[in-house]
């Protein structure tokens, strides 16, 4: 596969979508747990604001991978500020955001001590996951889904837009968002593939991943089929 880092460096996992039940994120799912170590893998239910979601997804990982998983109860901003929230981010193996509404993880997470935990792992070598709206959250800015306005994104993948179960031949909103502040560059992630981020500033691209340098630019797609590890993210 190339150059790939071991756990002392962090890495920022960003999944396209796809229904875990049904084996469609399992190849990305195999690819983050590779870099996660032993433990319980941490699940932020935010974006959906679920019960159930974190345990359909405990009983796909311990079924599939035999990895245990424990919630991290952060529904409310006010679950964000709790310092033993902070402290279970940073616990885990691995954190896992789950899907929803973009909005929701934002109001709960953005400028709390969760969401510096979440900043720490990574710089401590840790694994955070995002899939589908929490992935999208984890860029410089996100699309509202109320009114379509463009938000300040949690800033993980600082100057990227992320567009999330993409269809390249429908890129309207990705060159919409490099217009944004703080946007640079854009990654579209149709569902089930994944873009792993290290914080040295390599990448691997499981599945079709394509990046945008400018509004205008063509899409670059970022691998073909397996896994391929790489240098810095192109654009």
């Amino acid at each position: 596969m190339g150059e790939v880092a071991g756990f002392n460096e962090g890495w920022l996992v960003l999944v396209g979508g796809g229904e875990f039940s049904f084996g469609e994120t399992l190849e990305a799912d195999r690819a983050w747990l590779e870099r996660a170590p032993a433990g319980p893998v941490g699940f932020l239910p935010a974006a959906s604001g679920s019960a159930d979601y974190p345990r359909h997804f405990a009983s796909y990982l311990g079924e599939t991978f035999g990895r245990e998983v424990e919630t991290i109860p952060v529904y409310r901003e006010r679950d964000g500020r709790r310092g033993r929230n902070a402290e279970r981010v940073l616990a885990c193996a691995a954190v896992y955001l789950g899907a929803g509404v973009p909005d929701q993880l934002l109001e709960a997470v953005a400028l709390t001590p969760v969401h510096e935990a979440l900043r720490e792992k990574l710089v401590r070598g840790g694994v955070v996951v995002a899939i589908g709206a929490a992935a999208q959250c984890c860029g410089a800015a996100v699309r509202s889904l109320s009114g379509g306005s463009v938000l300040p994104g949690l800033d993980l993948a600082p100057g990227l837009a992320i567009e999330t179960n993409f269809d390249p031949a429908h890129d309207r909103r990705l060159r919409r968002l490099l217009g944004a502040d703080g946007v640079e560059r854009g990654v579209g992630l149709p569902a089930g593939s994944a873009l792993l981020l290290a914080s040295g500033g390599s990448f691997e691209a499981v599945g079709d991943v394509f990046a945008l340098a400018t509004a205008e630019s063509d899409l670059v797609p970022m691998r073909g089929e397996g896994r391929e590890s790489h240098g810095p993210l192109p654009g």
